[in-house]
């Protein structure tokens, strides 16, 4: 028989042996890390059938109850998310395609939490199965916006962690908003291997096994697709359906993996990528009959080492409130920025942000310019007025005179700084967008997909968790963690030069990072402090104060100027690489410096609201829309934009629900994200 045939498997099926081996090993470790005293030594004597004293009991309860549960749902889940990313990497042909970059973990956890919060007892299949829809349509909606097969790798990342981000807003909603039914799923969220008993493992193997069963009947013509679609259709292989069913199977099986232990991040992109790279050393690794088992198992090595390493580093006492989740997070994070490093540059997504706007005349930019700052004082006014307590414009009026009564003043001083500060950070952020997405060419950029954010955001934590407050050192270190977090993505997407499509892949995979470290020091902090600061990171004014506003206000007033002064500069680096040097711009120099400016920008603006998405993307597109491409007019009518769709998102988190409040940032999320579908789905970019 050929080294094609059967023959040529068995270096790859002693490649699974061995790996499998290491998963045993691996195992009987993690079965030594728990919070009891039981010891390594008793539970060998115990599983070997001697004696182990009047302690028989307590060991058999450990070992039943907590960490023989614990080690068959790392071992499912690592299988499951293994494999299911795998097939996902195939069918898509691009290596950072997983259940979460698809957004399908985002979907079926969203799914989970909805029937949690609107109170629906269902039984346990009946959960996978809601599960399992809610990652369909979120995965069938990336894949419709990306261009499924074939789309370049930013489009996909870029559709992806949009639509997740979307998703995760609306999980976090349904926490706020029906706290006692959703009680313990922040840690769910971030995924758990903690499990009551055997039963939910032992019901979710067998289900894992049949679907990988499956997915390996549709190994010859995975390896055949992976020739291309032309290639493959030549040979008699159904490409629709085979790609159908092989993404039907991945999201089973992320489906039952979050249903089991929650959204466990980044296995299925790392054990994948791990194995294609065991693959250049055993050749026959590539074939989908091994790869898709070698890609299981080294889930399963993955999920097993996290979260014994995570008990063993922390103790398993500290280790008990973190999350699995986290450590494969980071883990997630780092191989994207590995292999955003080794990407070449596709093209795809180098076109100017304003490719798809005409141009506009002067007399309708100062139309434009006068309704939007006429809005914006209408969203501040409202703003004041609206609360649990809804005020009237007469009240406005008796305050500014300062003859209203104490009620009212009290209500209106708490009011005005966080309605200053919403329309500031607004302002702040869309500006931080435009440049963005001019700089890097990419009009579905924004600082908050390219992790500034998220290390301004990192930042302030660390300063509330570690040196309990400080506003001026939240302030300072936010600023420097978001310059930090740029300063390592331009270093780390450098080579040669910033290339555009590199630096927004690098920033994705760093943005990842820090929301994960953020995570950790959240659950390791003082519990009582944890709602106050999930609630501050999803992008929130409450409890703000005019000093809060202070740092924003100083940022624009400075850096505004100065970046309207480039806008010559920054209308040429939205056009390609070469005109601007042509026209005798220093590309590079130029580029970083209006980088470390939006990082700034963008950095400033957590300190006043938190942590809050889609601004940056939104509303420098709107601005773009409506008076043309040039820099000089659409950065100011974003500023516009941005500062009224977070007040107007302020005004209705404080009002819709009252005295019950909603961060901005998810108000943001969740009017932002329909226009990101729309925006991404006619894009070229």
């Amino acid at each position: 028989m050929s080294r094609t045939g059967t023959a040529g498997l068995l270096p790859g099926a002693a490649t699974a042996a061995v790996l499998a081996a290491a998963v045993a090993l691996v195992g009987a470790w993690h079965l030594t890390q728990g919070t009891s005293d039981v010891g390594p030594a008793e539970l060998l004597r115990h599983l070997a059938g001697l004696p182990v004293g009047e302690r028989a009991v307590t060991v058999a309860d450990v070992l039943l109850a907590s960490r023989l549960p614990r080690l068959a749902a790392g071992i499912a889940v690592g299988i499951a998310l293994g494999v299911a990313g795998a097939l996902l990497q195939s069918v898509s042909r691009n290596p950072l395609a997983s259940p979460d970059t698809l957004a399908v973990t985002a979907g079926s956890a969203f799914a989970l939490a909805a029937v949690a919060a609107f109170g629906l007892a269902v039984p346990l299949w009946a959960s996978g199965a809601v599960a399992v829809i809610g990652g369909l349509l979120a995965a069938g909606l990336v894949l419709l916006l990306a261009g499924s097969a074939g789309a370049s790798t930013t489009r996909l990342i870029l559709a992806g962690s949009a639509v997740a981000m979307a998703l995760q807003a609306g999980t976090s909603l349904l926490l706020i908003l029906f706290e006692a039914e959703t009680t313990g799923l922040y840690a769910w969220g971030n995924g758990s291997l903690s499990q009551l008993s055997l039963d939910a493992s032992l019901r979710a193997l067998p289900v894992i096994a049949l679907v990988v069963l499956g997915a390996l009947l549709l190994a010859r013509r995975l390896d055949l697709i992976g020739l291309g679609d032309d290639a493959a259709s030549t040979l008699g292989v159904p490409v629709a359906r085979t790609r159908v069913l092989a993404v039907l199977c991945a999201v089973l099986l992320t489906a039952v993996s979050v249903t089991l232990a929650g959204p466990l991040a980044f296995v299925g992109l790392g054990a994948p990528v791990l194995a294609r790279l065991v693959g250049a050393l055993v050749p026959s690794v590539h074939r989908h009959l091994v790869l898709l088992p070698v890609s299981g198992l080294l889930g399963a090595l993955i999920v097993l080492l996290a979260d014994a390493t995570l008990r063993a580093v922390l103790t398993p006492q500290g280790a008990a409130a973190i999350p699995t989740g986290i450590p494969t997070a980071l883990l997630g994070a780092v191989l994207i920025v590995l292999l955003a490093r080794r990407l070449p540059e596709t093209g795809a997504t180098a076109q100017p942000p304003r490719a798809r706007t005409g141009l506009r005349t002067r007399r309708r930019f100062l139309l434009v310019l006068a309704v939007l700052a006429a809005a914006c004082g209408t969203v501040a006014v409202l703003g004041l007025l609206a609360g649990s307590l809804w005020l009237r414009t007469g009240d406005l009026v008796l305050w500014v005179q300062g003859g209203a009564p104490e009620l009212i003043a009290r209500a209106l001083g708490e009011r005005l700084p966080r309605v200053t500060a919403a329309i500031l950070a607004g302002a702040a952020l869309a500006l931080a967008g435009g440049m963005v997405q001019s700089t890097v060419r990419n009009p579905l950029a924004e600082p908050g997909l390219l992790g500034i954010t998220a290390g301004a955001g990192l930042g302030a934590a660390a300063v509330v968790t570690t040196l309990g407050g400080g506003r001026s050192a939240m302030v300072l270190c936010a600023v420097l963690l978001g310059l930090g977090t740029f300063a390592a993505i331009a270093a780390l997407a450098w080579r040669g030069g910033l290339a555009p499509e590199r630096f927004v892949l690098v920033g994705i995979g760093m943005g990842y990072a820090m929301s994960s470290l953020t995570a950790f020091l959240l659950l390791s902090a003082n519990p009582f402090d944890t709602p106050t600061l999930l609630t501050w990171l999803s992008g929130t004014t409450y409890g703000r104060g005019l000093r809060d506003v202070i740092p924003v206000l100083c940022t624009l007033v400075l850096l505004t100027p100065l970046l309207l002064g480039l806008h010559r500069e920054l209308d040429l680096l939205a056009v390609d690489e070469d005109t601007p040097r042509v026209l005798g711009v220093r590309l590079e120099r130029t580029r970083l410096l209006v980088m470390a400016l939006a990082a700034v920008l963008a950095s400033v603006s957590v300190v006043a609201v938190g942590v809050v998405g889609f601004v940056g993307l939104v509303a420098p597109h709107l601005a773009r829309a409506l008076v043309g491409g040039r820099h000089a007019r659409a950065l100011p009518v974003a500023m516009l934009l941005g500062g009224v769709l977070v007040g107007l998102a302020d005004a209705l988190g404080r009002s819709v629900i009252a005295p019950a409040q909603i961060p901005a940032g998810l108000v943001v999320a969740v009017l932002g994200a329909p226009y990101f579908v729309w925006l991404l789905r006619r894009s070229g970019a």
